[in-house]
């Protein structure tokens, strides 16, 4: 790491002991120093002492050892030491001044002036203090500005949290910050110790001259609009755009280069989330027992989470997958910890496919509330597996939704997707399937399940408000496409997208949950309530977006020297090349601004029962034909697909 030709490597990689040793040798040096400069300056002397001024020289050294490491001068790390250190350095010189004059004034030697015993600590100051400047400059400062390695950063917020990650880019050879970019006229044009501050349009021709690779946003506390209005603008420059935590991160008042980090979700859906509706989010929750099956998942996860701060008596963990139930179990206790939460978290290991274990669920916690998010969403996996689609999807929520009917449970919310909108693969099928069953039951006042069960019996009377939410992808979730892309690119590409037109609709999984909750407490029973998420998202632009913020270009027929390829894959089994929220026109509103009641056509529980009944032992049975006839006679708008296994390029 040069610096004007002078490399610090070899001298940071001392041994404590051997930089204390080389600094207490500078004091000493400089000591004496100072006292030849005194004498020079009181009487003119620039020759070797004379008559007893030797113990003058002497002295010098002798006082500044004891006291400097009596005060810890020895124990700072010069490059990172700040007012707390020069303040030590001062009293320390204040010290050293005190019993520097008093000998003088005591001994009283011959041609050793009282003045020097006023000058000589002045000049000491000034030496040691420049040199604890230089040595923070130098191996801290200017190594970090003036490294010529691949890390060369501007900093875009000139504010408390910029100022703030400079200093700890002070602390770390990763970066030389090269300036802060600003919006405010006020701050352009000036400096932050000693580095120039830009305005916004500055920043292309600084990115050439000066060679930047980097961008970090330090502006955690700007809104959504201004934030995405400056990616937008960062968007085409050859550099690798990234944030800093938001503002609670940044509440302790430290930061370090560990805390950057990439461009959240929210940045690279191009839009403001959509803001929750408070009074509708505490609804159901307080004081109650609410369960989420699913609980492992992204949505699920998320769902909990955003219930625990609405303070529930008790949160019901249902997860069939050991691991994600750990995680997330460990996750909620730890919150509870931290925020002192009075809430009793339970993790159960429970399939969906397990009425039984249900329903002694259900029986033994009492949940006012059930969300039920346990399902399997991925398109070409179900496509090739779909009686595991059927029987999971579409009879898991049956078995839910009649565990918490018999139990009693007040709201049950449905987490459905958009793809259960005329779908073309038997994914959106099993979810819109899943629809109807609570469509249909949210319709009968008592339900029986005879052709379903031999054993039901008697007839079971429907309390429960039914409720569906439908929304678009959620960007970050497992299997999604950010994650994906992310991949990619730390492999080096290509990013790979089924096809150049196709579009889909995002959401954030805060957005997600949130909607999930709002729309339960808006329920009145069978609901299908969407989300207003605005105009869909073409994946391409998505890809080529993550490449340019990644501080990359794109390699195609017209940049064939570019860093990364988007490659066209083809669509996948059932794969559409868009997606629709609604099945009918003229949805209705809510009590949510963004949030809109659906119209739609549902079959009586009568009428779907024996279809039910039927499609279940087809999926026993693996009978696949008689299984898509099923769900094609129901389900508006679809028809059987052929059923292929899919590559393995086409599942990644």
């Amino acid at each position: 790491m040069p610096v004007s030709g002078i490399s610090v490597a070899p001298l940071l990689a001392l041994p404590r002991p051997a930089k204390r040793l080389a600094v207490l040798a500078l004091d000493l040096v400089l000591s004496i120093f100072s006292v030849w400069s005194a004498f020079y300056l009181r009487i003119g002397q620039t020759g070797l002492p004379q008559y007893q001024q030797i113990y003058a020289y002497l002295l010098a050294p002798v006082l500044v050892v004891p006291i400097f490491v009596r005060l810890g001068l020895y124990r700072a790390i010069f490059r990172y030491t700040g007012m707390a250190a020069l303040t030590s350095t001062v009293k320390a010189v204040g010290i050293y001044a005190a019993l520097f004059f008093g000998a003088l004034l005591l001994f009283k030697w011959n041609g050793v002036p009282l003045s020097v015993g006023l000058i000589q600590p002045m000049i000491f100051l000034l030496l040691v203090g420049a040199s604890r400047a230089m040595a923070r400059f130098w191996l801290g400062g200017w190594a970090a500005k003036y490294y010529d390695g691949e890390g060369r950063l501007l900093i875009y917020g000139a504010g408390e949290a910029g100022v703030q990650t400079a200093s700890a880019l002070q602390t770390s050879r990763q970066f030389a910050l090269l300036g802060f970019i600003d919006d405010d006229a006020s701050k352009i044009g000036g400096r932050i110790n000693g580095v120039d501050i830009f305005g916004l349009d500055e920043v292309r021709d600084v990115v050439e001259r000066m060679g930047v690779t980097d961008i970090l946003l330090a502006i955690p506390s700007l809104g959504r609009v201004q934030r995405n209005a400056i990616i937008a603008a960062l968007r085409e420059l050859p550099v690798h755009v990234r944030t800093l935590p938001g503002m609670l991160d940044l509440a302790s008042g430290r930061v370090t280069v560990r805390d950057f980090r990439e461009l959240d979700v929210e940045d690279l859906l191009g839009r403001t989330p959509v803001a929750p509706n408070e009074a509708l989010l505490a609804r159901n929750h307080a004081g109650k027992t609410v369960l989420v099956t699913g609980a492992g998942g992204s949505i699920g996860s998320e769902l909990c989470r955003r219930i625990m701060l609405e303070k529930p008596s008790r949160l019901v963990l249902v997860e069939h997958n050991e691991f994600g139930l750990y995680t997330i179990h460990r996750e909620l206790e730890d919150l509870c910890t931290e925020h002192g939460l009075p809430i009793e978290v339970v993790p159960l290991l429970a399939s969906v496919s397990n009425l039984g274990r249900l329903r002694e669920i259900c029986r033994n916690h009492r949940p006012s509330t059930v969300y039920h998010a346990a399902a399997y969403k991925h398109v070409p996996l179900v496509e090739c597996n779909p009686s595991e689609g059927v029987l999971n999807n579409v009879f898991g929520t049956l078995n839910m939704a009649r565990a918490a009917m018999e139990s009693g449970v007040e709201y049950f919310v449905l987490v459905s997707t958009d793809k259960a909108v005329r779908p073309t693969n038997v994914m959106g099928a099993t979810k819109r399937m899943a629809e109807l069953v609570l469509q249909a039951l949210a319709a009968s006042q008592a339900v029986t399940f005879d052709l379903l069960d031999r054993e039901a019996g008697e007839m079971v009377g429907n309390r429960t408000i039914f409720a569906m939410v439908r929304f678009g992808n959620v960007l970050g979730s497992s299997g999604s496409v950010v994650p994906l892309f992310r991949r990619q690119l730390l492999e080096g590409g290509p990013l790979t997208v089924t096809h150049q037109e196709v579009t889909r609709y995002f959401m954030t999984i805060p957005e997600a949950a949130q909607l999930v909750l709002q729309a339960g407490a808006m329920a009145r029973g069978g609901e299908v309530f969407v989300l207003d998420m605005g105009q869909p998202v073409k994946i391409m632009d998505l890809a080529r977006r993550m490449i340019q913020l990644s501080g990359l270009s794109v390699r195609d027929e017209r940049n064939l020297g570019g860093d990364i390829e988007i490659k066209v894959t083809g669509l996948r089994p059932g794969e559409k090349l868009y997606e629709e929220l609604l099945i009918g026109d003229n949805p209705e509103g809510t009590a949510h601004e963004r949030i809109m009641k659906a119209r739609e056509d549902h079959v009586s529980w009568s009428e779907l029962e024996p279809l039910l009944a039927e499609i279940r032992l087809a999926a026993e049975q693996q009978d696949q034909q008689r299984m898509l006839e099923i769900l094609s006679l129901l389900v508006h708008g679809y028809g059987p697909q052929p059923v292929e296994v899919p590559s393995p390029m086409a599942l990644n």
